[in-house]
């Protein structure tokens, strides 16, 4: 009897273990299931938090004015407005506004010419030379020629750190000397004199109205009266572009002087279009009004000189080559040498 009782014993212990091994993983699967659908639960909670507090702050509809906004459009959509009146206006003219503002001029009579003297700030001693020579020294010697019909100026950008000692050193020198242009919106250096001619020719049509606007460099001097005579016999030239004409060979490899970054946009001669030299570049008032209006559209070179003769090709200027400006002439009546 202890045999077969034993024997009916080991029975449900033998059947019982499957279902417990079965139970367990039942519930362990169960348990998995119900906290991914938690876990489901909660991002789709967060999902929808985060959906209703971006329409709360977002427009459903954007407006064209939105669109601007966020994309910082809007003061240039006022700017293109601005420049394409400008541009009617000035092309039913001939490139001519109908009035142009007289500031810091001493007459309502139009002038002969703005002559602008390319200085930098470790050029003083320079300018005070230039000062004692061909240059008038002191405002009433400017107001005397201006009276002529000449306004001069020394024409400089501000420093990389705005108000340091080569800032506050020119606004002391202005201060006694009257005699600069200083373009508060140009960083000072070499590589932007492109630019900086753009915005001498733009800021100088500005303040004065003149028939002819002429860029200097401060490596040359000048026979002030000889140029005079020479602007005087071009009066009525509405589209004159002159100079000491040239073209030459693109410098294509870099650490050359002259080199030109862009010299592949040049073909494949890699040779420059005719243009004004550096040294002395002399525009009309209708082209000087042509920069003004499409300045942030024209493109600049490496070199001033390359810029300007590639904004006079699109236009129909006229090309006056006049030997008498080309500095490294044997003229004797040549208007300009190397200082």
């Amino acid at each position: 009897m202890d045999n077969a009782s034993r024997r009916w014993r080991s029975k449900p212990l033998q059947t019982s273990n499957p279902s417990l091994i079965m139970a367990f993983f039942s519930c362990l699967a169960w348990l998995y299931v119900a906290g991914r659908l938690w876990q489901d639960a909660e991002n789709r909670n967060i999902l929808a938090n985060l959906l209703m507090k971006n329409s709360v702050r977002r427009p459903k509809v954007l407006t064209v004015e939105d669109k601007l906004t966020v994309l910082g459009c809007k003061d240039l959509e006022k700017r293109i407005v601005e420049a394409e009146m400008d541009l009617t206006l000035a092309k039913s003219q001939g490139y001519l506004k109908s009035q142009l503002k007289q500031s810091g001029s001493s007459s309502d009579k139009k002038l002969l010419a703005v002559i602008g003297v390319y200085t930098g700030f470790g050029s003083h001693l320079k300018r005070n030379v230039f000062r004692g020579s061909w240059m008038p020294r002191g405002e009433e010697a400017l107001k005397k020629l201006e009276e002529r019909g000449v306004v001069i100026r020394f024409v400089i950008g501000r420093s990389a750190n705005r108000g340091d000692s080569l800032d506050r050193n020119i606004d002391v020198e202005n201060r006694l000397t009257k005699d600069f242009l200083i373009l508060d919106g140009h960083e000072e250096a070499q590589e932007e004199l492109p630019k900086k001619a753009k915005l001498f020719f733009s800021t100088a049509l500005q303040n004065w109205d003149a028939e002819f606007y002429v860029k200097v460099d401060d490596k040359i001097d000048l026979d002030l009266d000889g140029l005079i005579s020479l602007l005087e016999s071009r009066r009525g030239q509405d589209s004159a572009y002159i100079g000491c004409m040239k073209s030459g060979d693109v410098i294509t490899e870099a650490g050359r002087p002259w080199y030109e970054p862009e010299w592949w946009k040049f073909g494949d001669e890699k040779s420059y279009f005719r243009h004004a030299g550096g040294s002395l570049i002399i525009l009309s008032k209708n082209l000087v009004q042509y920069v003004n209006i499409n300045s942030a559209s024209l493109m600049t070179y490496a070199h001033d000189d390359i810029s300007v003769g590639s904004w006079m090709m699109g236009i129909q200027a006229t090309y006056i080559d006049d030997n008498r400006l080309c500095c490294s002439s044997s003229r004797q009546d040549k208007v300009c040498s190397a200082a």
